[in-house]
């Protein structure tokens, strides 16, 4: 009886070598010649061309961008200009236009009335509520000033009150906005720049001028479909998408930006907290040095410019990679064809006699070993090193 060890020996040391049969069958070689064209079209149309696997990217964009904003506007009877409706003024890449401002002038430190209904009161008890409240203008003392029939604060007094009814800045939408943005990609060692000394006298269309960084502020709101009015009264937030796809092979001139606008605040327009808003003050002394402010509640159009790039360069490396890879998948045709062969047509009994054959060592000692008596002699056979060992099989 045969050990299990020696069974597992057996199994273990023996070696598989392929068998070439040849199958003359139309439907077959249909099949394997329609899966060969489908993977070396997918290799060529999509992983070549389309994804341009024989180049290497580089995505690690190193950016800087500065911003200037043009234009004049009124606001509460006052004609603005840049430095009053523009923060933070550095010119950066996140940047605000203000289109409204609620003024509380002249506050002092103190103790005074909350605005507001949430806080009316009777009594001391109706106040008590409210004592940890963060939507006060103020510390809430739990007091009720019965006079007025509010709950009291101490802070900076009078309270500010921003229900007050702004007409706000229209004239915002003709601002331009000027986009000054250099951009390096560190693997290839390649600067570019989105301006050039004919940019001073032109406003981007995606038509006509479709490079020139300088914006009109309504013709972005347009492209995002945002209503101005509301946008005006309540503010939002705009993002401007500078992208940099470059081929490298090409010439580094045609190396160019291409520019696109999104509505940041669509998500939350559905919400309670509409738009975009901040408070600001300016601080002052009196003659006998008391502190007192005045309080700004802006809204604002707030713009931020996003980068983003890709640069691509032929390289060797993954150009060899991808051609390998594309030779060898097309042996998957092969696969398919055998799984055909093996459980589909009705030769495939036969075709797996072809295909799988056992031979054990005494078979082959058996083959080349004279029998008793017989005398040897030395001469060429039918076979040589040459012969490919093909089986030929129709498949009807």
């Amino acid at each position: 009886m045969t050990s299990p060890a020696w069974s597992f020996m057996t199994s273990f040391l023996t070696y598989e070598t392929n068998k070439s049969v040849v199958v003359k069958s139309w439907s077959v070689g249909i099949i394997n010649r329609l899966v060969q064209l489908m993977i070396i079209s997918y290799f060529v149309g999509y992983v070549f061309l389309y994804e341009r696997a024989y180049q290497v990217a580089d995505t690690a964009i190193e950016s800087s961008v500065i911003t200037k904003v043009k234009g004049f506007g009124k606001l509460n009877g006052v004609v603005m200009d840049v430095a009053d409706y523009i923060y933070p003024p550095q010119g950066e890449g996140v940047f605000s236009i203000i289109t409204k401002i609620i003024t509380t002038h002249n506050q002092f430190q103190g103790k005074c009335s909350e605005i507001g209904d949430s806080f009316n009161c009777s009594t001391n008890a109706d106040c008590a509520k409210h004592l940890s409240s963060v939507q006060a203008n103020g510390i809430i003392t739990g007091v009720c000033n019965t006079s007025c029939g509010s709950c009291e604060i101490e802070g900076w007094c009078p309270a500010e009150n921003d229900q007050v009814q702004i007409e706000p800045m229209a004239e915002f939408v003709d601002f331009t906005i000027y986009i000054k943005n250099s951009i390096r990609f560190p693997l290839f060692s390649v600067t570019r720049g989105n301006f050039n000394s004919t940019i001073r006298n032109c406003t981007n269309n995606k038509l006509t001028d479709p490079f020139c960084p300088i914006f009109r502020v309504g013709d972005i709101l347009t492209e995002v479909n945002q209503n101005v009015t509301t946008l005006a009264n309540n503010g939002g937030e705009i993002g401007i998408v500078i992208e940099w796809r470059c081929n490298l092979d090409q010439d580094v001139d045609l190396c160019v930006p291409s520019y696109s606008f999104i509505k940041l605040n669509a998500p939350f327009e559905n919400y309670a907290s509409k738009g975009y808003n901040f408070r600001f003050a300016k601080y002052y002394k009196t003659a006998d040095g008391t502190d007192f402010r005045s309080l700004h509640k802006a809204y604002a159009v707030r713009f931020d410019v996003m980068v983003t790039g890709t640069a691509r360069k032929f390289s060797l490396i993954p150009t060899v990679i991808n051609v390998i890879a594309a030779l060898t998948s097309i042996g998957m045709g092969t696969v398919v064809c055998d799984l055909v062969l093996l459980n589909c047509l009705k030769g495939a009994e036969q075709y797996k006699k072809k295909k799988f054959e056992e031979v054990s060592e005494a078979q082959i000692l058996a083959s080349i070993t004279p029998s008793p008596g017989s005398q040897m002699s030395v001469r060429r056979g039918h076979d040589s090193c040459c012969d490919s060992g093909a089986i030929s099989l129709s498949v009807n």
